[in-house]
C-alpha cells in the first residue's frame, strides 16, 4: 500500500509539474512572437502620432533655369532637378514608403498649387506617395525611391501632378480613450463595488436573499462580454445620449458598460479581503465603544486595502483587455480626436480593427499588444508598490 502511495504521489508530482512547465512555455511563446513581430515597429513617434494621415494633390510650377546641388547628405536619393532627397523608409504601420528627407528652399516643392490654387510645401518628413506626368508612366511608391528618383531626374518628364502626405500609423487616439476608460470605469465601478462589498460582508445578515445576491454575481461573472455589449448598445447609449451632449456612441456609455462587467470581480475581491480581517479585530472596536459603521470604516475596510488594489489592477487589466463589448459600444473606428462625448477606439480594439484588414497588420498589432502589455506591467509594479508603502506605514504607526 505504502508503495502505491508512492507512485501515486509521483505520478500527481509530475502532471502537477508537467502542468505548470507547458503554462510557462505557452506563455513564452505568445510573447515571443509577440516581440518578435512588433518590437521592431516600437516608438515614441507610434505613441504620439495620428492614426490617419493628412493627404495632399498638388500641381508643379517648374522652373528650368534653377540647379540644385547636393547638400552633402549621404542618405537617400537627391534629385538635382528638383532639390529634394528622398529614401526608403518604413511607416508606423510597418509598410515600406518613401519618406522626404530634404526639400532645398528654393525647390519647386516649396511652392506647390493644391486643388484650390494655394500654395503648399512639401516638408521634410513628409511621405512622397505618387507622381504622375504628361505621356509618361507614374512614379509609385512600390517602386521605390530610387526609380522615382530617376523619373523625377529625367528631363522628359513634365510632371502633372503630386501626391505627398504626413505620417500616419500612430495610436495616439486609442492609447488616449484606453486611459479615458481607465479613469471613467474606475470612477464608476470602485466606489458601487466596494460598498456593495462591504454591505454584503460586515452589514447584510446571512440570509436566503444574501445568498441569492451572492450567486447572482457570481453568474455574472461568467455571462460572455459581448451580452454585456448588447446591454451597452441598448441601454446605455441611450440614456448617455438624452443625458449629456453626447449624439450616439460614446466614450461614457463605454465605461458604464465596463463597469458593469467589472462590478463581479470588484465585489468579489473585495469580499474575500474583508474576510480575512480577523474578527478580533472587530470585537476590539466594538468593545472600545466605536459603533458597527465607524468600525467597519475605520479599522475592517483599512486593512482590507491591499485586496482592495488588487481588485483595481484586475479591473485596470480587464478594461484594458476588453474588445468585444466595446465594438458593440463604440465601434471600430479608429479615431484621432478623442472625447468622452464621442466613440473611439480603445487599444484591444484597435487591435481587432487592424487585423480585420486585408491582409492583417500582424506587426503593428503586435507592437500595440506590447504595449498593452507594458501598461498592465507598470500598473501592477505602482499597486504592488502602493500595498507595499501602506503596509509599512500602518506598521510603523
Amino acid at each position: 500500500m505504502t508503495k502505491k502511495v508512492k507512485i501515486l504521489g509521483m505520478v500527481l508530482d509530475g502532471f502537477t509539474y508537467f502542468s505548470a512547465i507547458l503554462t510557462a512555455l505557452a506563455l513564452f511563446m505568445i510573447m515571443g512572437f509577440v516581440f518578435r513581430n512588433g518590437f521592431s515597429l516600437l516608438s515614441f513617434d507610434l505613441l504620439t502620432k495620428d492614426y490617419h494621415a493628412n493627404h495632399y494633390v498638388a500641381t508643379l510650377n517648374e522652373d528650368e533655369s534653377i540647379t540644385f546641388t547636393n547638400p552633402g547628405i549621404d542618405e537617400g536619393y537627391f534629385v538635382e532637378r528638383y532639390g529634394i532627397i528622398i529614401n526608403d523608409t518604413k511607416n508606423l504601420s510597418g509598410d515600406t514608403i518613401i519618406e522626404v528627407i530634404y526639400v532645398e528652399e528654393y525647390s519647386p516643392f516649396n511652392a506647390l498649387n493644391n486643388q484650390n490654387d494655394q500654395i503648399i510645401a512639401l516638408e521634410e518628413g513628409m511621405l512622397l506617395s505618387r507622381v504622375t506626368y504628361e505621356e509618361h508612366p507614374t512614379s509609385l511608391t512600390n517602386r521605390g525611391a530610387y526609380s522615382m528618383a530617376e523619373d523625377l531626374n529625367n528631363e522628359d518628364r513634365v510632371i502633372r501632378e503630386v501626391m505627398f502626405s504626413t505620417v500616419g500609423g500612430g495610436i495616439r487616439g486609442s492609447l488616449i480613450a484606453t486611459l479615458y476608460l481607465i479613469g471613467l470605469t474606475l470612477m464608476i465601478a470602485m466606489p458601487f463595488g466596494i460598498l456593495s462589498a462591504v454591505y454584503l460582508n460586515e452589514f447584510a445578515p446571512n440570509n436566503k436573499l444574501t445568498r441569492t445576491i451572492r450567486s447572482f454575481i457570481e453568474t455574472l461573472t461568467g455571462v460572455p462580454s459581448i451580452i454585456f455589449g448588447l446591454l451597452g448598445i441598448t441601454v446605455f447609449v441611450p440614456i448617455t445620449s438624452s443625458l449629456t451632449q453626447a449624439n450616439g456612441s460614446n466614450l461614457i456609455a463605454g465605461a458604464l458598460t465596463l463597469s458593469v462587467i467589472l462590478l463581479p470581480v470588484i465585489i468579489r475581491t473585495t469580499e474575500e479581503a474583508l474576510r480575512v480581517v480577523p474578527n478580533e479585530h472587530r470585537f476590539a472596536s466594538l468593545a472600545l465603544g466605536a459603533n458597527h459603521t465607524q468600525t467597519t470604516f475605520k479599522v475592517v475596510l483599512p486593512q482590507a486595502l491591499s485586496g482592495i488594489l488588487t481588485a483595481t489592477f484586475l479591473a485596470i487589466g480587464r478594461i484594458i483587455g476588453e474588445s468585444a463589448a466595446l465594438i458593440f459600444v463604440l465601434g471600430t473606428a479608429i479615431k484621432d480626436r478623442v472625447s468622452v462625448f464621442e466613440s473611439a477606439t480603445p487599444l484591444a480594439v484597435h487591435i481587432w480593427s487592424m487585423m480585420t484588414d486585408e491582409p492583417a497588420n500582424i506587426a503593428l498589432s503586435s507592437t500595440v499588444a506590447i504595449i498593452i502589455l507594458s501598461i498592465v506591467l507598470i500598473l501592477n509594479i505602482g499597486i504592488k508598490l502602493s500595498v507595499f508603502f501602506w503596509n509599512r506605514k500602518r506598521s510603523v504607526s
